[in-house]
């Protein structure tokens, strides 16, 4: 595993790659994040190989869009392991469809699963769970998911970053100012 950093205006922000896709990537000292010293015993790099790989760069041009205002219009190799069971996998992916600069509910983000999975309902408790566990902020976007009232509620890395990166998404604003 390969670990790398990215200083964002909303706070340093920690990478980790198989080496040929992203497999996490938190604010540092968000809840359900990997601490820096398992981060460092799982690491395999030489510090000096991990700013010129691949998939960390691809990450690093992601992240230099979305924080300039701008939509990406690629998404880097994601392998969302950590942390994954088949339910969480299935969350993450319907998190991908949420298009930049707009939300979704809990109980949609179930609703929809339910229909996917041929189920009658979903509880929109267990989807909360799931997003909250998501290894990859941002790019599989668990900060568009709201409460039933439209309210921010539950982001792993705090609902200060949660509503300043909504507001980032807004064309008119188009800015992540803390």
């Amino acid at each position: 595993m390969f670990t790398g950093h990215y200083s964002s205006p909303l706070g340093t922000m920690t990478l980790t790659s198989d080496g040929t896709a992203l497999t996490g990537l938190w604010f540092d000292g968000q809840r359900f994040a990997p601490s820096a010293g398992a981060l460092a015993e799982e690491a395999t790099a030489p510090a000096n190989d991990i700013d010129t790989m691949d998939i960390f760069m691809k990450t690093r041009r992601w992240l230099d869009l979305y924080f300039s205002g701008t939509a990406p219009s690629f998404t880097p190799p994601l392998n969302a392991v950590r942390g994954a069971t088949p339910f969480r996998r299935a969350v993450w992916d319907e998190l991908l469809a949420i298009p930049y600069g707009h939300t979704v509910t809990y109980g949609i983000l179930a609703q929809r699963l339910a229909t996917r999975l041929g189920r009658p309902t979903m509880s929109a408790q267990a989807i909360g769970g799931a997003v909250g566990h998501n290894p990859i902020a941002l790019i599989i976007p668990c900060h568009r998911v709201t409460g039933a009232d439209g309210s921010l509620t539950g982001y792993a890395a705090g609902i200060n970053r949660k509503r300043l990166l909504l507001q980032g998404e807004k064309p008119a604003d188009g800015m992540f100012a803390v």
